[in-house]
């Protein structure tokens, strides 16, 4: 079989890139290769804006989404006390009161994926399922990718002139360069299961309760129970199904957890999440003692790439998953059809350089959201202060560039880039003080001090939400973000001496330098 593109794994990554490259490139000859049959049950069910952007701006997945998932209403944290003993109504909670002016959907995967397919297979993509890809022989200097697939006793082989791996955590492509995974140091453990019949929190607790966020549904949003070193999800997925799970520090995880009684045992201990199973039924349960882990290039100058969690993975706290598929999808894209356009070697080893680094700097980004912070999960007073400064940059900066696909704009990807080291850098220095006031509240006692009854709007510190995705001055979205980064700063200490002063606002750059964020003197 001779193929332009042969995608290894028909998930949502490798189904999705299949479509987008049907879309911009329709005479290609593309080979989907799928192990499972159904695409069985899948975790990855949230998505935010980005990836929303991208399915219904890229793949034109619009009315699908509307007409066969569910959309959703934002991220939503409760926060509860220490003995983990308060109903829902009695939690402190960020949360939207209404449907977020930007799209997100909840998807049911195994119905996302298996559709996703069916669409490719219409549109004359050669979809194989329920096949083995074995002997996976990559190539280079203009000698064709080559593998093979069985399907029962029949092995049929493969020449591809370019090859993307979107095989998950089996990573196909980095087992056949001899490449092994990478440690992040951010050791985390994940546990997860489908129930049936979950009570439906939003017919739960008082009027004055539901009234608080206006009778919005808290049912559609990703919601998570907030605690040190670990949260859980409750994530509606459609007919009926509730995705529920739990991400924790790996010192935390319990073995017992991959099965339906421990997973169900330990959601029960707290008992917000104990109402809302009351009467429900589990399905299934599964988990991964590891989740974060590192790896090599995403893209090579020999025709190849890696997508979705073929490579690399974070954390799912924000859901991120889709985003990084939503990014690595339109880079391959944009390096294939670079390629069959007749693009040198040359030229297109300076895309695929450009492209992998600004992928390893948003990996990079996106770990230090997570690292070694989990400590400060489970405190509505600092965790607040976090979100804030988190989802500001991800509006303020990564959703915007995004929108308006200055991704995909050489000369703004450089700009982007030759910022990498002092935005990685002032992102370390939030976390260090983040961290630092956790351990601080913890061991002064008042960790958990004002979790109840406070309520907060998830984008409380936002005032430009309907201006994302439009042109936007750069200097409007750089005092913006000064502009947030002096408030976290100065609500932190706050917090930590106990009152509130004011605080001369220290210059953007100031942040960009590795410092402490305690120190009072303007740098």
């Amino acid at each position: 079989m001779q193929l332009d593109v042969a995608i290894l794994g028909g998930g949502l990554a490798g189904a999705a890139l299949a479509r987008q490259l049907r879309r911009r490139l329709p005479d290609l000859s593309i080979g989907l290769f799928e192990r499972d049959d159904d695409g069985g049950f899948k975790v990855g069910e949230s998505t935010v804006e980005i990836a929303s952007n991208y399915l219904v701006r890229r793949l034109g997945l619009g009315s699908y989404l509307y007409q066969n998932h569910l959309p959703k209403n934002g991220l939503r944290f409760f926060f509860d006390d220490e003995a983990r003993s308060q109903p829902i109504e009695r939690m402190g909670e960020i949360g939207t009161d209404a449907l977020p002016f930007h799209a997100s959907f909840q998807v049911d995967r195994q119905r996302l994926d298996r559709d996703l397919r069916t669409m490719n297979a219409d549109a004359g993509v050669h979809v194989y399922t329920g096949v083995r890809v074995v002997d996976v022989q990559p190539g280079g200097d203009g000698v064709p990718h080559r593998f093979a697939f069985e399907d029962g006793e029949r092995r049929t082989d493969v020449q591809a002139r370019w090859l993307v791996d979107a095989s998950g955590r089996a990573r196909l492509l980095a087992r056949a360069l001899g490449e092994s995974r990478t440690d992040t140091g951010h050791g985390l453990a994940a546990a997860w299961g489908r129930f049936e019949h979950v009570v439906d929190m939003d017919d739960t607790g008082s009027a004055s309760w539901r009234g608080r966020v206006r009778n919005t549904s808290r049912f559609l949003s990703t919601n998570h129970f907030m605690y040190p070193g670990y949260w859980i999800w409750f994530i509606p997925i459609s007919r009926g199904v509730m995705s529920v799970g739990v991400v924790c520090d790996r010192a935390l995880f319990r073995e017992e957890w991959r099965t339906i009684p421990g997973l169900t045992a330990f959601v029960r201990e707290h008992r917000a999440c104990r109402d809302l199973l009351e009467g429900a039924s589990p399905l299934d349960a599964m988990g991964y003692a590891k989740v974060p882990y590192g790896g090599g290039a995403f893209f090579s100058a020999d025709r190849w790439a890696r997508v979705g969690e073929a490579n690399a993975f974070s954390d799912p706290l924000y859901s991120p998953g889709s985003d990084f598929i939503a990014l690595e999808n339109d880079f391959t894209t944009e390096l294939i059809a670079s390629e069959i356009g007749g693009a040198t070697k040359a030229e297109l080893a300076e895309k695929v350089a450009l492209f992998d680094a600004f992928v390893h700097f948003r990996f990079d980004a996106t770990l230090l959201l997570y690292r070694g912070l989990y400590g400060t999960l489970g405190s509505y007073a600092l965790y607040s202060l976090k979100w804030d400064l988190d989802i500001h940059a991800y509006y303020n900066l990564w959703y915007q560039a995004y929108a308006l696909d200055q991704h995909l704009d050489v000369g703004e990807l450089r700009g982007q880039l030759a910022l990498r080291g002092p935005v990685l850098t002032q992102m370390a220095n939030f976390s260090r003080l983040f961290a630092t006031a956790a351990t601080r509240m913890r061991g002064r006692g008042d960790y958990f001090s004002d979790n109840l009854g406070v309520y907060s709007h998830p984008l409380r510190a936002i005032d430009f939400v309907a201006e994302v995705g439009r042109p936007r001055p750069r200097k409007q979205i750089l005092r913006a973000l000064s502009a947030i980064s002096n408030v976290t700063r100065a609500r932190v200490i706050d917090l930590l001496e106990g009152n509130t002063v004011a605080r001369e606002p220290w210059p953007l750059g100031a942040y960009m330098l590795e410092r402490d964020l305690l120190q009072e003197a303007n740098p």
